[in-house]
């Protein structure tokens, strides 16, 4: 088998805007896709089928195979209903895309735990709960690929967005860990931080800028990470207006003190503490 074609994809938040290409480009390369979308506003709120049947219905217009799944990634059982989907009707689960999202934006000091709960619980939880419901599959077929949507706010920051950078921060940090417990079973798992024009971003930059950013251009990264050819894991890349790069941390010598320094004595050091100029790529020291 190679590429994607015949492996089973589940595609959450695939009722537009990016999840919608993800889907219809894996499609289009012979995956059977599982069209997940809860069919709410940006903000979460609300419900329907439309918008994933849409997209169902636009795959199989164009002679690919795929089924629309309602529920939400946000609960445990709804995640695990998805899951159940992608088994009952295509007999397996080879890949997880965990694209779902939502927006509550607010300066950090207007921040509502409301706020601060709903959009974790999508994001972050809703990425742990889809792939804990596909992991056991994945290590028994030995294979498996895992794809999380972080973002440059979770990477960078950006203004009126803590709760979504602090999610977005917290899907890096559980695919890191993925990659490491998945490597012996075939299992990748990889963030991608997209730049698309979407309702998620309508508002959020400039028209100019949106212009240059079709969802399409993020697809084929995507897609290539949940490819059988794919062997990166642990990985984050930006993605967006054609361009593909990856990210990583980054650390350098430090300074090592033989006893606790006082307060001048680290102060004299900071400049070499913090100074970036000959950085390499890190790697965890444990």
């Amino acid at each position: 088998m190679s590429g994607v074609q015949d492996r089973v994809v589940i595609v959450t938040g695939a009722g537009g805007g990016l999840g919608r290409a993800y889907a219809r480009f894996l499609a289009a390369n012979g995956a059977l896709v599982v069209v997940n979308d809860l069919g709410g506003a940006r903000d979460g709120s609300g419900a329907g089928t439309s918008m994933a049947d849409e997209v169902v219905e636009e795959i199989r217009a164009a002679g690919g195979r795929a089924v629309a799944n309602y529920d939400s990634v946000a609960d445990p059982d709804g995640a695990a209903a998805v899951v159940n989907t992608a088994l009952s009707e295509f007999g397996a689960v080879h890949a997880v895309i965990s694209n779902a999202g939502i927006l509550r934006d607010g300066a950090f000091h207007k921040m509502t735990d409301d706020n601060w709960d709903a959009v974790l619980k999508v994001h972050l939880y809703g990425g742990y709960h889809v792939v804990r419901a596909a992991w056991p599959h994945m290590r028994e077929q030995k294979h498996g690929r895992v794809v999380v949507a972080t973002s440059t706010s979770g990477l960078y920051g950006n203004f009126g967005q803590s709760n979504y950078g602090a999610a977005k921060a917290g899907l890096v940090g559980l695919t890191n860990t993925l990659a490491i417990e998945g490597a012996k079973y075939g299992i990748t798992a990889n963030a991608v931080a997209p730049l698309a024009a979407t309702r998620m971003t309508a508002d959020i930059a400039p028209r100019e800028m949106l212009d240059k950013l079709d969802p399409e251009l993020v697809a084929p990264a995507v897609g290539y990470l949940v490819s059988d050819e794919n062997h990166d894991s642990g990985s984050v890349f930006v993605v967006g207006g054609g361009l593909v790069q990856r990210v990583a941390i980054f650390q350098n010598d430090g300074v090592t003190f033989t006893a606790p320094p006082d307060l001048s004595e680290i102060t004299a050091r900071w400049s070499e503490i913090s100074d970036m100029s000959a950085a390499k790529l890190g790697a965890n020291p444990v």
